[in-house]
């Protein structure tokens, strides 16, 4: 059966985010390149200007979702994500057990 319309790249490139973890998408030629040089050299992965380059003077750029990229560059994960916005919960949180007390019953303030 052919993959669905969420390949296994896909399910791959979404779990290695969700653990911090950049994946780069390059054609073939580069990524036998970089194979080929990271044998004895390092290569160097540049998420803000999204290059991979190596000390050969080899620059390859890539594509990344500006708001996985956001998340990397600034090491927030779906719970740092929700955190930064604590103030703007808080208030929904009080209007709401202002407006709706009968929710609220017995939970907490």
């Amino acid at each position: 059966m052919p993959p669905g319309p969420c390949s296994t790249s896909d399910i791959f490139s979404g779990n290695a985010f969700k653990n911090g973890i950049l994946t780069v998408v390059l054609p073939q030629e580069a990524v036998d390149r970089l194979m080929e040089v990271a044998v004895h050299h390092p290569i160097a992965i540049d998420l803000e200007h999204q290059t991979v380059t190596t000390p050969f003077q080899d620059r390859f750029t890539f594509e990344i979702d500006p708001f996985r990229k956001h998340c990397l560059l600034n090491g927030l994960d779906e719970v740092g994500l929700t955190m930064a916005r604590n103030e703007a919960i808080a208030g929904y949180e009080s209007r709401a057990r202002a407006e709706r007390p009968f929710l609220a019953a017995g939970v907490p303030a």
